[in-house]
């Protein structure tokens, strides 16, 4: 009788064998699948945020004016932000800004006064309502050229790891050297600068560390000089200096406010104020006008035991 050499126990024994082999590197591969599984998890969010679609964009092309006049109207804005949907932030919000004056927002914390300068500059878009700057609604104006003609003042300034001269050029990138020094001159910076060794080729470090408070909002100040701006937002600018620093800030904001449009946020120097409560203007009027027609503003001014400005302002 026949017998072949290759049995069919012999296959089996072949199989089990393989099987075993292919169950071990199963079983050194599982915390590698584990570790796989976790980064499809993480990869799929990062991928959705970059294939998201965002609603502003400046690779939308807009309306690009000869010049902006500064006239701001915000009409009847409801917002309230992604993360918050259900809580509106603003709920009505109208307020008229004529070209050349300054406004002051007042108001609790979380009223909507920062809300309002994040939707001029198209940071976000309103829920309900428009706002319009000369004339022309914000979302038909080309993003690149709004936010070129608007100026901004914040608390912390932004100041990035580079030189001095750097971060005052950002506000126009084709300036020339005199123009730079020029600008700080009038932010009340170049005094302090021109006694660093290095002066202008400072190194600043990241986020300005290595500047105190005041010198960051000085540089930032001259930042906006430099660019120029028709509009300008000062989101409590000085709130954070010491009374020396403050005041030399102060004059600083003083020269670059000249001709401007400008809305300041818990602000003392302005033409017209406007109390806002529950995301809509309560009252607008002048300083003395306020002290007696708002128990609010009254209050407010009482609290931060600020005194009179002159009537010259």
């Amino acid at each position: 009788m026949f017998v072949p050499k290759t049995s069919y126990f012999q296959i089996l024994w072949k199989s089990i064998k393989w099987f075993r082999v292919d169950c071990r590197s199963l079983t050194h591969a599982t915390p590698d699948m584990q570790t796989f599984n976790q980064a499809k998890a993480a990869g799929n969010e990062v991928f959705q945020i970059i294939q998201r679609k965002p609603t502003i964009s400046y690779e939308a092309k807009g309306i690009v004016l000869d010049k902006i006049i500064g006239n701001i109207e915000i009409r009847e804005v409801y917002f309230a932000y992604p993360s918050r949907e259900h809580n509106l932030i603003l709920q009505g919000f109208s307020l008229p800004i004529r070209a050349g004056t300054v406004v002051a927002l007042v108001g609790s914390s979380g009223c909507g006064k920062s809300t309002i300068i994040s939707l001029i500059e198209r940071f976000h878009d309103p829920s309900i309502g428009d706002i319009y700057i000369g004339n022309h609604n914000i979302k038909d104006l080309d993003l690149k050229f709004l936010q070129k003609n608007i100026g901004a003042v914040s608390q912390e300034p932004s100041l990035f790891a580079g030189t001095i001269m750097d971060n005052i050029k950002i506000g126009n990138m084709n300036a020339s050297k005199e123009q730079i020094e020029r600008a700080a001159l009038t932010a009340n910076a170049h005094s302090f600068i021109s006694l660093l060794p290095e002066q202008y080729s400072t190194e600043v470090g990241e986020r300005g560390v290595q500047l105190s408070g005041g010198q960051k909002q000085r540089i930032a100040i001259a930042r906006v000089i430099l660019k120029d701006p028709p509009i300008l937002f000062l989101d409590e600018a000085t709130s954070a200096l010491d009374s020396e620093s403050e005041k030399l800030v102060q004059d600083a904001l003083e020269n670059v406010m000249k001709g401007r449009t400008i809305i300041l946020i818990a602000h003392r120097i302005s033409d017209i104020i406007a109390v806002v409560e529950n995301g809509v203007v309560a009252e607008t009027g002048t300083h003395r006008e306020l002290l007696h027609s708002s128990n609010f503003y009254n209050k407010l001014f009482n609290m931060q035991n600020l005194t009179p400005e002159s009537d010259s302002r």
